[in-house]
């Protein structure tokens, strides 16, 4: 059995096993804000980014397990011109917070707020910003989804050819590379914004609030998408996408995680609505697709079945290597997880800080 990574507002959890799901212990970078958290499979590897305001983003590395912690670079962008079609660019070129972290084929990448993608080749000893996405003209019309500035939150790796790359941008759609990044393409085809855009750019793929991408691992040709007008799936690896029908109680939310061997199988945390962030009728629901999105059931036995106000973000939902695992974090500070794929729920804690990410690894 894995660990489970916890990474919240105020320090990063190293849940280990136990014989009944995983033991709570003391955090790391106690009181410390921590946006992500990873552990690359090449090598056990952990990595944590830390957002820390007036002293800006840091990033740590562990090789033991989290024993002990080196700091490396952070991601950074360059200055901004002075001269040239970006002198005026109104996005700040510095990190605010490092959104996503992924590995493969020795590389780590670096989604960031604003949304520059960084890579690195030297295990995070040093960083550079991946310029042919951040220099598209394109970018000129990017923008929040959640925050005040676009942001990169989900990178896929395709596990066979590490120079594929997939990322989202909350609000740019989808963006892919096939030459590690010398080049980009936007593959939104399918997408609709007609929720918060006018008729006429409801289709246009730069400007689509994609909430989370999730690949089947063993066939990653298979892409769920939570958008936040609701829920997608890609058979052609992002190419293009096709709507879900909106199961009940609602197709709003952030979070989605694929079954890694199954391409049917996925899981999705509903919220009632864009202008209400809150589980419908304050019951808390994990709905979850075997059909490949046609019908969906909805997991609720262990969760709380009212007066519940939570909210799962992005990267609150994660699935194990097996998929008989899940573990669920919320903003409140919930944890949970299930040993059965979501049939039955145990509660590990309700007094976290508001949960960034949880990571089966």
């Amino acid at each position: 059995m894995q660990d489970l990574l916890v990474a919240t507002r105020k320090g990063l959890f190293i849940l280990p096993p136990a014989r009944h799901g995983w033991q709570l212990l003391r955090p790391h970078f106690p009181g410390e804000p921590v946006t992500q958290v990873l552990r690359d499979a090449a090598d056990g590897t952990l990595y944590a980014a830390l957002r820390l305001g007036h002293f800006g983003v840091k990033l740590k590395r562990s090789t033991d397990g989290g024993a002990s912690w080196q700091e490396v670079a952070s991601p950074a962008f360059p200055p901004k011109p002075t001269e040239g079609p970006w002198k005026d660019d109104p996005t700040p070129w510095t990190v605010d917070m490092v959104w996503s972290l992924e590995a493969g084929g020795g590389r780590l990448w670096a989604g960031a707020l604003p949304a520059g993608l960084f890579v690195s080749t030297d295990r995070g000893e040093s960083w550079q910003l991946v310029e042919s996405l951040w220099n598209r003209p394109e970018r000129k019309e990017w923008f929040g989804g959640g925050y005040d500035l676009a942001g990169i939150h989900s990178i896929l790796v395709d596990p066979r050819d590490p120079d594929h790359v997939t990322i989202a941008i909350s609000c740019a759609g989808v963006w892919q590379t096939r030459d590690a990044g010398r080049s980009w393409r936007n593959t939104s085809e399918g997408f609709d914004a007609g929720a918060y855009m006018p008729p006429e750019r409801r289709f246009d793929g730069n400007i689509q609030d994609v909430h989370r991408l999730a690949a089947c691992a063993a066939q990653p040709d298979t892409i769920w998408a939570q958008h936040h007008c609701g829920l997608y799936r890609s058979l052609d690896g992002g190419e293009h996408w096709q709507a879900i029908a909106a199961p009940a109680p609602s197709g709003f939310g952030f979070a989605v995680a694929a079954h890694p061997a199954d391409p049917e199988r996925a899981w999705f945390v509903p919220a009632h609505s864009d202008a209400q962030r809150v589980p419908v009728d304050g019951q808390m629901v994990v709905t979850e697709t075997r059909d490949g999105g046609r019908t969906f059931a909805s997991l609720a036995y262990g969760l709380p079945p009212r007066d519940a106000y939570h909210l799962v973000y992005r990267h609150g939902l994660a699935c194990s290597a097996d998929g008989r695992m899940l573990a669920m974090g919320s903003t409140t500070g919930g944890l949970w997880f299930s040993e059965d794929e979501g049939g039955l729920w145990h509660c590990l804690s309700r007094d976290l800080p508001p949960i960034a990410q949880v990571r089966i690894a």
